[in-house]
């Protein structure tokens, strides 16, 4: 039985000036899928994430998180909707510890108000605790527990781009997309990011949408991917059929150097 759609895109489009970022794409994800969009570079596909997550508004398409229209929200108002992402580039509050990072992505999350806050009500303490119970648990599931006192600034590379996904996960979402999450990774860090997305599903039951340019990483965790050049949907299917697709080749193989990483890495 196909399971239903968590989130479906529908003809997605936008422009800036004379330029077709996204071209009317429409992409469906099932609930509890690990999903990859891939594509060249300047295919549209971080593009594609801020139209879902209401960073950018389309032109016209619709997105809807299960059933829920999501055009028109703010990214916050998204956030609170159901779906987290992290970025291409890190986005730490770097003089902050890891603990306090993950707390700061809870805070979405709580019931306290700014008057709780100012006059420090039972409310706000109760809160405050929550919020770090929940930043205890989510750095020991991307197995960060002995940095929780450390500033975000001071983690190694890899392990601050786990803190990003633990931040993310903080706001208890149904969906997050991940942008590029094993950019700059070595090989090893890549393995361990491969076992946490899949726990990430697995165990935390939080549907999965990545951007990613490693191949390898692509076409041995996802379940179905997407494939985007120049703002248009040129591919879609399971791995095999898209490391297979003449159009899929024809896009890396006209980019020179992409040529030898697409070939290399999707076998």
């Amino acid at each position: 039985m196909t399971a239903p759609l968590i989130l479906d895109v529908q003809h997605l489009t936008k422009t800036f000036g004379g330029l077709t970022a996204v071209n009317d794409v429409t992409f469906g994800v099932p609930q509890g899928g690990i999903i990859s969009v891939i594509g060249p570079n300047g295919a549209g596909k971080t593009t594609f994430f801020n139209l879902i997550t209401g960073i950018y508004s389309p032109d016209r398409g619709s997105v809807r998180l299960a059933g829920r229209e999501l055009i028109g929200l703010r990214p916050d108002q998204v956030a609170a909707a159901g779906i987290a992402r992290t970025f291409q580039n890190i986005r730490l509050f770097s003089s902050m510890t890891a603990e306090e990072n993950i707390m700061v992505g809870r805070h979405s999350r709580l019931k306290a108000s700014f008057l709780d806050a100012v006059l420090h009500t039972r409310g706000f303490h109760a809160s405050e605790r929550e919020a770090r119970e929940t930043a205890r648990i989510m750095l020991d599931f991307v197995g960060l527990g002995k940095w929780r006192g450390e500033l975000a600034t001071n983690l190694p590379y890899g392990d601050q781009r786990k803190l990003e996904i633990a931040r993310a996960l903080a706001t208890t979402p149904k969906l997050i997309l991940l942008d590029e999450p094993a950019a700059g990774m070595n090989p090893r860090e890549t393995e361990d990011l491969k076992a946490l997305i899949r726990s990430i599903r697995d165990d935390l039951g939080v549907t999965v949408v990545l951007i990613e340019h490693d191949m390898r990483l692509v076409m041995t965790l996802s379940e179905n991917i997407t494939v985007l050049d120049y703002g248009t949907k040129i591919s879609e299917g399971l791995p095999h059929q898209v490391r297979n697709d003449p159009a899929v080749m024809e896009a890396y193989l006209g980019r020179g150097a992409a040529a030898g990483d697409y070939g290399k890495e999707a076998r």
